[in-house]
């Protein structure tokens, strides 16, 4: 089943669709932390009462607007590293993002030129957490995941050089898309191969699967629960493939009014535009 977040009557609601044709408005959750926690007998139920989702009257949401954590794993793709000219890691590389950074499909990322004029994008797997988390093992790590979002890695290139760490470059408001649905884990049977592209103004610049993940999504949810205790509600991004605008000669980055597109199979369509403003101080 996939699950969203909508913005309906001026209120959010939660969302519950066995499929993309069939969405129903479900009652009984404070929001999608509720439907995280609940039984699968619950959540079928709440649908078969729920009523039918109105074509118009209502925006998306982020399935999450704020999770817990957002813990992202850099350099994760064996076809990036390629690109980008670097040895594989021999272990995760470990980043967190802001979970205000967090927006949903159809909002704006924005940025101020003035702090950053260099705005890249990363298509990437977003792993949800089911259950509490710490020190499991590759072999169970799998039964710990609610479900599976699309997202967006939004990064300042900039900062994330000249600052010596990425929080400011990866953290920054608007910088991490997410959905616009969160497909539950058993519609996911193998997320080790899901194909994974991005679109900018309708070309494409990512294109690969999650198969090239250096470090699969069994091996990340172990290694980071030996670190963090991971909660329901946390996500995991992991990694992004090759076509980053920063590695193209010349640089081909986000602009002002682009359009980006994340896809992934099963997962569906996340969209955004790109806005650059002057952010003025109150």
């Amino acid at each position: 089943m996939r699950f969203a977040t909508v913005l309906y009557n001026g209120v959010p609601h939660l969302v519950a669709a066995p499929d993309e044709q069939s969405p129903r408005l479900i009652e009984g959750f404070a929001d999608m932390f509720g439907i995280i926690s609940a039984p699968r007998p619950t959540l079928e139920a709440a649908y078969a009462n729920g009523k039918p989702l109105p074509e118009t009257g209502w925006r998306w949401l982020a399935p999450l607007p704020r999770p817990g954590k957002i813990i992202a794993i850099g350099l994760n793709y064996a076809d990036h590293c390629r690109e980008t000219g670097q040895q594989p890691p021999d272990k995760p590389l470990i980043f967190a993002k802001l979970n205000s950074s967090v927006i949903g499909n159809g909002d704006v990322i924005e940025w101020d030129p003035s702090i950053t004029n260099r705005v890249d994008y990363e298509a990437e797997l977003a792993v949800v957490i089911g259950k509490e988390t710490r020190l499991v093992s590759e072999e169970n790590a799998l039964a710990h995941v609610f479900g599976y979002m699309a997202a967006n890695d939004v990064s300042a290139r900039d900062l994330q050089a000249g600052d010596g760490q990425w929080t400011r470059a990866k953290g920054m408001d608007t910088f991490c898309p997410l959905g616009p649905w969160l497909v539950s884990a058993d519609e996911i049977p193998d997320p080790q191969n899901l194909a994974i592209r991005c679109t900018v103004n309708g070309e494409v610049r990512q294109a690969s699967s999650t198969s090239e993940m250096i470090f699969g999504v069994k091996a990340i949810i172990s290694y980071v629960s030996r670190v963090f205790t991971l909660y329901p509600g946390d996500v995991i991004l992991t990694g992004t493939p090759s076509g980053v605008g920063n590695v193209m000669q010349p640089p081909r980055l986000l602009t002002d009014k682009a359009s980006v597109v994340v896809e992934i199979e099963k997962l569906g369509r996340l969209e955004n535009i790109c806005r650059e403003l002057t952010f003025r101080v109150r």
